[in-house]
């Protein structure tokens, strides 16, 4: 299996695929065209056969939207910690109230969960509610 870097970039209406390992270029009208594009020219270039070509795609994106995408990625990583906390903090309460005595149905009627969800935030369970 040889992996081939294809590099990527929009023109004013087609994708430009350029595959520096065989020097040549081509293109695609649609995002979806750009693998078999590739993998074609990659084909033409060299004869090796289809399931010997691994291709590794760059996209190259203006940099307005690639600045978008990077905050997004970074917003969702916060987003994913958040919640990893927001349900510790959960399985904190459930614990601190099955502690005072609450029964699972009261502390699942506090919380807004139900009996079940109470049962495996006191247990320590890792299903978010």
């Amino acid at each position: 299996m040889t992996r081939y870097r294809v590099e990527v970039e929009r023109g004013k209406k087609y994708w430009t695929i350029h595959v520096p390992a065989v020097e040549r270029h081509t293109q695609a009208r649609k995002v979806g065209e750009i693998h078999d594009m590739a993998q074609d020219l990659i084909q033409c270039m060299t004869d090796k056969p289809a399931d010997e070509i691994e291709l590794d795609i760059h996209i190259d994106l203006p940099a307005d939207v690639q600045e978008r995408l990077d905050r997004a990625e970074a917003l969702r990583a916060e987003a994913a910690r958040a919640q990893g906390k927001a349900a510790e903090e959960l399985r904190g309460a459930a614990a601190a109230l099955h502690e005072i005595g609450l029964s699972m149905r009261e502390i699942g009627q506090v919380l807004g969960v139900s009996y079940q969800r109470a049962h495996q935030l006191v247990s320590g369970g890792r299903q978010v509610a």
